[in-house]
Order: structure tokens, then sequence, then C-alpha cells
């Protein structure tokens, strides 16, 4: 059986590994959200930054793509998975059910953020901005990771207004 993973956010332009096989795919019952205080990769401690995170939500969707791990591969990209996504216990590992733009169903590994963790947070779009405007942590600035993934997001048509409405703010107040 394959080892599929999903990508919603930073995974979408940085896996980590080569895919086998990758396919846009959608997540039911899941938001993307800018829901989680990065002190690490993003921003620090001091001035944390935020990444997104698979909340849960009542009659929310996500589309994202679903990544298949080169068989023999397995081992080695859940390591690395790990290591990245798991830093400070925020998220949560889960196997959830994806759906194809074609219907196929498809079990993947996703990271969800833990709503109980002190980095787990909601602010309006607005605050959002202010925070991805300033915030730089080990992996470089935030800014980055908001444009990366919206371009991303673009490319494979994959249309999330609340991300497109960050980036052009984002742009604004870096302009002033």
């Amino acid at each position: 059986m394959a080892l599929w993973v999903f990508g919603y956010g930073s995974l979408l332009w940085d896996p980590g590994f080569q895919p086998a096989r990758q396919v846009k795919a959608r997540l039911q019952g899941y938001h993307r959200s800018f829901c989680m205080l990065s002190i690490h990769h993003r921003g620090s401690e001091d001035d944390p930054g935020l990444v997104l995170a698979l909340d849960k939500q009542d009659g929310g969707q996500c589309t994202g793509v679903a990544f298949e791990v080169a068989a023999g591969e397995e081992d080695h990209v859940l390591q690395m998975l790990r290591d990245r996504e798991l830093i400070s216990s925020a998220y949560y590992e889960d196997t959830v059910q994806l759906t194809t733009d074609g219907g196929e169903k498809i079990d993947a590994l996703a990271y969800i953020i833990n709503r109980d963790h002190v980095q787990y947070c909601q602010f309006d779009l607005e605050r959002q901005a202010q925070i991805i405007a300033n915030a730089v942590g080990g992996r470089g600035p935030n800014t980055d990771y908001l444009f990366n993934t919206v371009a991303h997001l673009d490319e494979l048509d994959i249309k999330d207004d609340e991300l497109r409405w960050l980036k052009q703010r984002v742009r604004a107040l870096q302009a002033t």
C-alpha cells in the first residue's frame, strides 16, 4: 500500500522529497488557515510568525496536493516529515481521506493543528498580515512562506481568497 502525504501549505512548494506521483485533492471538514504561531521556521519565540495548518471546521474544505511517496522511500520520508512538521508538537499526524478531481479516494498522511497547543491562534486577516509582513525565522521571512504558497496555489488553479487577500495586503504593508 502506497504512502501518500497531503500538502496544503509549504509542502506544496517544498515537499522535501521527490514524489512518485502527485494529484490535486480535497479534504472535507478542514480549513487551511494561518492559525499556528511559528517560533522556529518563520518566526522566533520573541517575534512569532504564522504558518498554515489544517483546522477542523464544520463544512470546511481544503484543496491541496496528494503526494505519493516512492516505493522504498517511505521510512526516510516519514522521518524527514516528522522532524520537520512535529518540531514543537503543535501539529499532530493523522491519516485523512482525500478525494481527487476524478473522484478517486486516497488515504493520506496530514499534519493537523492541535487546538490545545500554545501555538494555536485565531487572528483576523489584518492581524495576520501585520505578523506575516514582519516575522523572520530559521527558514527565512514569513513573507516568503505566504508568497510561495499563493504562487503554487495559483499554478495549481486552487482558489483561496483569504490567502490572495493576505498576499495583497502584505505587499501593501511592505511598500509603506
